[in-house]
């Protein structure tokens, strides 16, 4: 269950940036009707790369938390 809610976590700032940034740019593009496919993809992959700069640090932060528990119980796990 734990790790369920850490994978969650840490896809969070990712996947949330990619729907704002592709709402706004579906809207723009709705607005304007210009209908390119490589519009929604720099745009996006911009963001995500800004979000993974600014989160990862707390994203690494939870994983290696996570890690140490982890390997913590194992002891405990094997009795």
């Amino acid at each position: 269950m734990q790790a369920l809610t850490i994978a969650a976590k840490m896809a969070a700032p990712v996947l949330l940036t990619a729907l704002v940034v592709g709402f706004a740019v579906s809207l723009f593009q709705s607005v304007t009707q210009i209908q390119e496919a490589t519009l929604s993809f720099v745009p996006k992959a911009i963001a995500i790369g800004a979000a993974l700069l600014l989160a990862g640090n707390w994203m690494l932060h939870q994983m290696m938390t996570f890690t140490t528990e982890l390997f913590e119980k194992v002891p405990s796990l094997l009795a």
